[in-house]
């Protein structure tokens, strides 16, 4: 059973409290994808005319990107809402047409919106604030700030270039850059390649391990030329050259691996689980925690359901989708490298709890990036699954998960992170007793109707 305070508005305030379940079944939708979504309202602001984004996650981080379309231009309407998507509706005077806005641009709680915008604006002649709430405020933003600067942007912030609010004056055109990200980020790399949309000739991002490369496949789908080349023994460069358009096009958004990751660690770890998990985005290069999960030992059929499409003469936009079956399984323990961990950076809250199951010492390398996500998450994860009574040790940047242990339910604090919160509350399903998690109103920042979701499959 899951119980819940509730705003007026349904969703959960204040502490939730989460009994265990007998078992789990059935299938479950997802929000979009929300690293696509925010794209996908971008990159319809920067062409001009009507975009549509089918399927799109509605969460709190997405609705700052739409507030932010708007306040630079754009009309974006919510033509559906199904609950658990949107269909939006974009029309863009295009970049040339942005306007100077007419206060702060509130990016809530969400780094992509404030990463990447500063890389469009930072090609637009318009001075803007990107800021967002206290959370946020936390997080660095000196690697976008460099890079940008070195294309001929002026961008200010706080506690020597450190820290939002980013104040960005734009320039046009743009010097491009040939630039080699020090860690690993799809955000950063992202913001570069908006930026060298506005840059005289063609931009480089050097990358010694390949992030999520949504940016570069939705680009070309609307008729820019971006090329990814090898780099290296393991890296890649990614170049873009500046001066093309963005063209207008329809899309349909895949459900979000990262929400799904959720679901597929509460089937292995529970002892009589079958979920069946719909269209999940299985892009390459996101798709790290299901294959991770696999080689743990988790039972995940994966089948295929086609790729992901642009109305625009359904173009096949290159984001492959699965139905994805998980079922109870006996997980041993793994050593997850650095370059794993970069790529399935968002997923390794939950990872660590299906650690927490799994035989033998897990230990998971280089996930420093982790203290600076929505909570410091290495100690948020360390904390809050130790209360539950697992065998988890921070040493530097390195994670060490003992198991498995037989978690029993105690007071567990999400502080204000969307992942926590759900990380806990699937813990909440096989832990002896009550759970509870302060403050899971945050899972709302990307998956509005998870606690609803929650309750839906333990019958």
């Amino acid at each position: 059973m899951v119980r819940l305070a509730t705003t007026p508005g349904g969703e959960p305030a204040g502490i939730a409290t989460i009994h265990p379940a007998t078992r789990l079944r059935g299938e479950l939708g997802l929000p979009g994808d929300k690293s696509i979504s925010h794209r996908a309202l971008m990159l319809a602001l920067l062409a001009s005319g009507t975009s549509r984004i089918l399927g799109a996650g509605d969460g709190a981080d997405v609705r700052s990107t739409a507030g932010i379309a708007r306040a630079l231009g754009a009309t974006v309407d919510r033509v559906a809402d199904d609950g658990r998507t949107v269909e939006y509706r974009v029309v863009s005077p295009g970049v040339d047409g942005l306007r100077q806005p007419a206060g702060t641009l509130d990016c809530g709680n969400s780094g992509t919106s404030l990463r990447l915008f500063a890389g469009i604006l930072a090609g637009v002649p318009v001075t803007a604030v990107l800021d967002g709430d206290a959370s946020l405020r936390r997080r660095p933003v000196a690697r976008i700030i460099e890079p940008l600067r070195a294309m001929g942007a002026t961008l200010r912030a706080l506690a020597d270039d450190s820290l939002p609010p980013v104040t960005v004056t734009g320039r046009r055109p743009l010097r491009p850059i040939d630039w080699t990200t020090p860690v690993p980020s799809a955000q950063v790399k992202s913001a570069i390649l908006f930026a060298g949309l506005r840059a005289g000739g063609v931009t480089r991002v050097r990358e010694r391990v390949a992030t999520r490369d949504h940016s570069e496949r939705m680009l070309r789908a609307r008729g820019v030329n971006v090329r990814s080349l090898p780099d290296g023994e393991a890296g890649v460069v990614i170049e873009i050259e500046g001066g093309t358009a963005v063209q207008v096009m329809e899309e349909r958004v895949p459900g979000d691996p990262s929400a799904a990751a959720f679901w597929l660690v509460a089937g292995l770890i529970h002892p009589d689980a079958e979920l069946t998990v719909r269209n999940v985005g299985v892009n390459p290069t996101r798709r790290a925690i299901i294959d991770i999960l696999a080689r743990m030992g988790g039972q995940i059929e994966e089948r295929r359901a086609g790729a992901a499409t642009a109305g625009r003469g359904d173009a096949d936009i290159g984001e492959p989708v699965a139905d994805l079956v998980v079922r109870s399984s006996d997980l041993r323990a793994i050593d997850v490298a650095p370059a794993e961990v970069a790529a399935a950076i968002d997923e390794i809250p939950v990872l660590c709890l299906a650690a927490t199951q799994a035989r033998g010492r897990t230990t998971i390398r280089g996930a420093g990036e982790l203290r600076h996500k929505e909570s410091d998450r290495l100690a948020g994860i360390a904390a809050g699954l130790g209360a539950l009574g697992a065998r988890v040790a921070v040493d530097g940047d390195d994670l060490t998960i003992d198991g498995p242990v037989r978690l029993t339910g105690a007071p567990t604090d999400s502080l204000d992170d969307h992942r926590l919160a759900m990380t806990f509350a699937i813990a909440g399903l096989v832990a002896a007793g009550r759970t509870t998690i302060n403050r899971p109103e945050s899972a709302s920042v990307s998956y509005p109707g998870f606690f609803t979701d929650l309750e839906r499959i333990r019958p």
